[in-house]
């Protein structure tokens, strides 16, 4: 798994991005990181090594459409409701 604290956060995090379509370079450019980082980084927080701080979440949420409760749901259905409950609003 990852190398993070147990944090659901990574595999939440490359799920909304493959769901949206968005290399990690994209998402990251889109949240607003420097483009010659944005790859590394997401990279990075997708594997659980980094975990971004919550201005950076927020921008990830914004940019894939999800609420940030997402990114810490541990529980699979309960993420998947709250995704749905985006995508209704």
């Amino acid at each position: 798994m990852n190398t993070n604290d147990g944090s659901p956060l990574p595999e939440r995090l490359k799920q909304a991005r493959k769901r949206k379509g968005l290399s990690q370079k994209q998402l990251g450019i889109l949240a607003g990181m420097d483009r010659f980082a944005a790859s590394a980084r997401m990279n990075q927080y997708e594997r659980g090594v980094h975990s971004p701080d919550f201005k950076t979440v927020i921008a990830l949420s914004r940019v894939l459409e999800v609420p940030t409760a997402f990114f810490y749901c541990l529980e699979d259905e309960l993420a998947t409701v709250i995704m749905d409950w985006k995508t209704q609003g």
